[in-house]
């Protein structure tokens, strides 16, 4: 592999770059760049070093370099009836709308995760470049080999810390063979209380969202199963292309909650992303919310401080990434002394010079 002219390339710019002291900015398209802390360094582009190297639908596996556009991968997918169940946000403007490294990287899912998992549960195995142009591989491309299997699950999320993704191995699922969407009109308190109780039984729910009195949820599974969930759930059925348009709005942030949002942080607000616990209550939070995976996720939008909103979050059980704004606090949450030590042996262990990403997850990393 390290004799194909793409990767060689990049070989070679890293050891420059290590030679140099220089920092390096790990780039794809850049649909992510506001994601994390700012940028720095000098870019490293991974886009030519793309492609789907392997794929076997019958095995439920796809292996595809970090460049590769996600686009062209779900659309190889598609043509198996298969999908990245866990919903991979596109951001960013046609056809520049994220690579399948920035996804890992990033670790972002979309509105099936509550049912599905997050990215790391479909990483198999992962091909990273070391500081010193060494190519290191961990995993592989089945769920019961495990060596490794650890490190290139880590991966997930990372931003790019422990140094750039050559190619990754990624679990695929069949498309659920029947869907259909369901809205009701109910306030916040109701509509978190519904969700608590529908997730205590063998419902196939698939994604929910409630936003300004509206509660949207989609089943996704057997259409026997999906037909009687229905006729149990009651509510009004939305429209399948309406609902299609719906969903994909809401995954790739592009609905109307994210593009108001988008306007009130150019005129000063934040947009912040809680992970809480599913049962939590409403958030005594003044702005606009959006909540996504049966209550796990609440999007709000504000001007209140990063530690009014890290204290809230951990009181629920979970914390704050302010995800758009001033950044001027931190973008993650801070943390726990024992976790951060791992962070940190990690960050030595592949990256002792700090060279890939430095400072874009937490400053000291």
């Amino acid at each position: 592999m390290t004799d194909e002219p793409a990767l060689q390339r990049l070989v070679e710019h890293v050891r420059d770059a290590r030679a140099r002291r220089t920092p390096l900015d790990i780039r794809g398209h850049g649909s992510k760049a506001f994601y994390g802390e700012a940028p720095r360094g000098e870019p490293l582009d991974m886009t030519a070093l793309a492609g789907i190297t392997q794929y076997e639908p019958s095995e439920l596996v796809v292996t595809a370099r970090a460049g590769t556009p996600l686009a062209e991968l779900e659309a190889a997918l598609a043509q198996h009836g298969q999908c990245l169940a866990f919903e991979p946000p596109r951001l960013g403007a046609a056809p520049l709308r994220g690579t399948v490294g920035g996804m890992v990287a990033a670790g972002l899912a979309g509105p099936s995760r509550a049912a599905v998992g997050s990215v790391r549960d479909f990483v198999l195995g992962a091909v990273l470049l070391g500081a010193d142009g060494e190519v290191l591989r961990f995993g592989g491309q089945v769920m019961k080999n495990v060596a490794g299997y650890d490190v290139a699950r880590v991966l997930a999320g990372s931003l790019g810390i422990l140094g750039p993704i050559v190619e990754v191995s990624l679990k695929v699922l069949p498309q659920p063979p029947s869907r259909a969407t369901l809205r009701f009109e109910w306030h916040e308190p109701r509509a978190l209380q519904q969700l608590q109780q529908w997730a205590g039984q063998p419902l196939p729910l698939r994604a929910s969202a409630w936003w300004n009195g509206m509660l949207v949820v989609q089943l996704a599974g057997a259409e026997k199963a999906v037909r009687a969930a229905m006729q149990s759930l009651g509510g009004e059925r939305v429209e399948a292309a309406a609902a299609d348009t719906f969903w994909s709005g809401l995954r790739d942030q592009q609905d109307e909650f994210f593009a108001a949002a988008e306007h009130a942080v150019r005129d000063g607000a934040t947009l912040w992303r809680l992970s809480v616990a599913g049962a939590a209550p409403p958030l005594p939070a003044a702005g606009d919310q959006l909540i996504e995976w049966h209550g796990a996720l609440r999007w709000l939008v504000n001007r209140a401080d990063a530690a009014t909103m890290r204290a809230l979050a951990a009181t629920h059980g979970g914390h704050a990434t302010e995800y758009r704004g001033a950044k001027r606090d931190g973008v993650f949450a801070p943390l726990a002394p024992a976790l951060a030590r791992i962070h940190r042996a990690l960050k030595a262990r592949f990256d002792p010079q700090r060279l890939f990403n430095p400072g874009r997850l937490y400053a000291d990393l």
